[in-house]
Order: structure tokens, then sequence, then C-alpha cells
């Protein structure tokens, strides 16, 4: 049912184009097998996207330099920052479907809250950066679904442009790290 959803969102324009009785149909079962299993089109689409995720979470969690444990914390934030935008890069409609629909937040997705207290873990071990809490959300609103389709999708930004991100990530972790009273 995956695989099917999967194919699905990869060959649709717009997200709002799969429907549940698509991937269904796709995936040769019936609709009331596909609730039961997911509960509804939300829990489809954060199941896909756990499972995309899972080899950056490995990496994250327990792998090498630059996203494992191990990185010291200014390279580390650029690397996951990095990583965050190249998984949106190449998961765009299912990120779009994920982070717009149902009219819920964005910022209470368990996987947003996931990035977002990893980054501020990181960014805590940063002497001198006053608010890691805020600059993690900051440094993640440049990795919103709707801002990447806008970028690679209608301005047809290459994905080579990311390595900007990084950059833009440094200087500002740096410019405020160190300077105490400066709040991001």
């Amino acid at each position: 049912m995956l695989a099917a959803a999967d194919a699905l969102f990869s060959r649709r324009e717009s997200p709002e184009d799969v429907t549940m009785a698509d991937v269904a149909t796709v995936a040769g079962v019936g609709k009331g097998t596909l609730f039961r299993a997911f509960g509804d089109r939300a829990g489809l689409l954060r199941a896909l996207y756990e499972a995309r995720l899972e080899p950056i979470r490995q990496a994250v969690e327990a792998g090498p330099p630059p996203l494992g444990p191990a990185t010291p914390p200014h390279d580390r934030v650029p690397a996951l920052l990095d990583a965050v935008l190249c998984f949106k890069l190449d998961n765009r409609r299912l990120a779009l479907a994920l982070e717009g629909g149902g009219g819920s937040s964005p910022y209470r997705a368990e996987h947003y809250e996931r990035g977002h207290g990893l980054l501020r873990a990181v960014l805590e071990q940063i002497p001198g950066l006053d608010d890691s809490d805020f600059t993690a959300h900051a440094l993640l609103a440049a990795a919103r679904a709707d801002l990447i389709e806008h970028l690679a999708g209608e301005e047809s930004i290459p994905r080579e442009s990311r390595a900007r991100s990084t950059v833009s990530a440094d200087c500002y972790v740096d410019s405020y790290a160190g300077q105490p009273g400066n709040r991001p």
C-alpha cells in the first residue's frame, strides 16, 4: 500500500490529486483495508513520509559525520539543514501534502517536532547562542515545503543552489553565537 501511495505521489502534479480511492485501486486493496491500516489520508501521508525519512533518521542518530552525533555542532547544523532541504526537494509533493493538509499546523507534526528538537539540541551546544529554540524554528522555516515548491517548482531553482542555505545557516548561527543579549 505504501508503494502504491509512493508511486502516485511521485507521478501526480498536485498532492491533492491523490485520493485514498486511487491508492486503494493501485495497491489492489479495498478502501476499507487502506483506512484500517492508516486511519485516514493524513495517516497514510505520515507513514509514507516516515518511511522515506528513515535513512536520514538513522544517519542522524548513529551515522558518521556530518550528520551523526559525533559531528561538532558548527558542522552539524548546516549538514542537518542540508539533509532536510534535500529531503524536501526530493519529496516535494509529499511534503506539501503533509504540511499543507487538513488545516493543522505543520509545527505540531511529529516529524517537525522531532527535527526541531534535534536542531535545538545541537544549537544548545554552541557557546553564546542565546535562543536555540527560536533559532531552530527560524532555520527550519527555510525548508518549509511551500517555499521549496515555490523555489524549485515555480522558479526552477536547481538543487545545487541548496549550498547557499548551508552558508546562510553558518552565517546566521555565527552572527549570534558569542554575542550576549542577541536574540535571532
